[in-house]
């Protein structure tokens, strides 16, 4: 029998980091039957979600490897595919005989059976299911809609002392109606109250969601990239085959200025940010694992690499693919390699830029150059350029920061929000490239 993989691996076959998340609620043995391997190939049956929901059968052929499910999802592989792969990398499905649905000649498939990653990518999905799906979704936004008016109508100042259900509640909605990415953003509102400033960061919060769904009511008016961008937001997404067919291709010498892990449910993300050399475009590519296993390390903080990047579409577009590699260009301390960086009103310029491109813009990436670190009144700490403009800084442990830049100039690369600048790395003229 083939040598099981782990989940790391399994998880890197993942087509998004919803698709991820998904597998990992679906992969209950007790939503399984008449699951088997065999040194090729991996298949199950499992039970659709709700009451008297449909059986899927899914197969995964583990040489391709290639994947097949019953159930209508266009992601290759599905959430059903890996969630079967996650519990046979567990131990979970035995070995066995295939069934005859499984053992049928593989010459006897249809096309759409073999080679699912470039298959799928080229056909156009059912004009039904997609139909269906937009239904569900224009349904969902609907109640979002009308439990956003009733949340302002009520007063904000209940929210304080509401339930974590209060979100939760609407963001299952919004889940039942295939609306994911928007599901994810009402149920991180349940962190909101209780900061400083909140009653206005909440409100700015129901604001934006507000405006997403009048987008989406209206996406037929919009311009191709902002209907993208307003797509990808509610939660429909793009595969990887396609944006690397289809999507915009910009080679350049990429600056690796900056990397952060953050860990949700069972799902590690890495966010690595580019920027580069000659075109100055700004860049995220984006990376998944169980929390706790080792993540992709090929982009190294403080190192330039030669290649070709595939952009997601939409209106500013920031997420790649790392389509092609063609060099990774490592900088000593001695080598004088540091990004270029722009002052603070250059940021702020840039990132109003892209705010009026993109509105639900959470994080943009910033490089300021020869700035001190200063502290102001009460302890805040401060990014101080030359003109004496300042910009906040969000860190909760500053000492690396401060034992770098020691007083002195240094470029500081990160990731500005709007209410603070989180720092990720530091270029120092003696110490070279440092991550924070």
């Amino acid at each position: 029998m083939s040598d099981r993989w782990d989940r790391p691996r399994v998880l890197g076959l993942a087509p998004d980091a919803a698709a991820a998340t998904a597998a990992a609620g679906v992969a209950e043995p007790s939503r399984w039957s008449a699951t088997g391997c065999d040194a090729e190939s991996v298949w199950g049956e499992c039970q659709g979600g709700g009451q008297g929901g449909a059986v899927y059968q899914v197969r995964a052929d583990l040489a391709e490897p290639a994947f097949h499910c019953s159930c209508p999802s266009r992601k290759v592989p599905c959430k059903h595919a890996l969630a079967l792969l996650l519990l046979w990398s567990d131990g979970a499905v035995p070995g066995a005989v295939r069934p005859g649905w499984v053992s049928e000649p593989r010459a006897s498939r249809p096309e759409a059976e073999r080679g699912e990653h470039a298959a799928r990518a080229r056909r156009k999905p059912d004009p039904r299911t997609a139909e269906r799906r937009e239904r569900r979704v224009d349904d969902g936004l609907a109640d979002l809609d009308q439990w956003l008016c009733d949340q302002v109508a009520h007063g904000l100042a209940q929210v304080e002392q509401a339930p974590y259900r209060l979100f939760d509640d609407a963001a299952r909605r919004l889940v039942d109606a295939q609306a994911g990415a928007l599901a994810g953003q009402v149920r991180a509102l349940a962190g909101v109250p209780g900061r400083p400033g909140w009653p206005g960061r909440l409100l700015e919060e129901y604001a934006l969601l507000r405006l997403l769904v009048r987008a989406h009511r209206r996406r037929a008016e919009l311009p191709q990239g902002l209907r993208d961008t307003v797509r990808a937001r509610v939660g429909f997404t793009v595969a990887q085959e396609e944006v690397l067919t289809a999507g915009e291709r910009v080679r350049d010498r990429w600056w690796v200025t900056g990397l952060r892990d953050s860990a949700q449910e069972q799902l590690t993300t890495r966010r690595v940010w580019l920027r580069g050399r000659r075109t100055g475009r700004p860049a995220l590519v984006l990376s998944f694992a169980a929390p706790g296993a080792a993540l992709d390390a090929s982009l190294t903080v403080g190192s330039e690499v030669d290649a070709e990047l595939a952009f997601y579409p939409g209106a500013q577009p920031l997420r790649a693919l790392v389509a092609a590699k063609h060099a990774t260009i490592s900088h000593g301390a001695a080598s004088g390699g540091v990004p270029e960086g722009t002052s603070v009103r250059g940021l702020l310029g840039e990132y109003a830029a892209a705010l009026a491109r993109d509105p639900w813009l959470d994080q943009w990436p910033a490089v300021l150059a020869r700035v001190r670190i200063g502290r102001a009144e009460g302890g805040a700490l401060y990014a101080v350029d030359g003109s004496g403009d300042a910009l906040p800084l969000r860190i909760s442990d500053p000492w690396r920061l401060l034992a770098v830049s020691g007083g002195g100039p240094v470029t500081l690369a990160g990731e500005w929000s709007g209410h603070g600048l989180l720092p990720l790395a530091a270029w120092h003229e003696e110490e070279g490239a440092v991550p924070l």
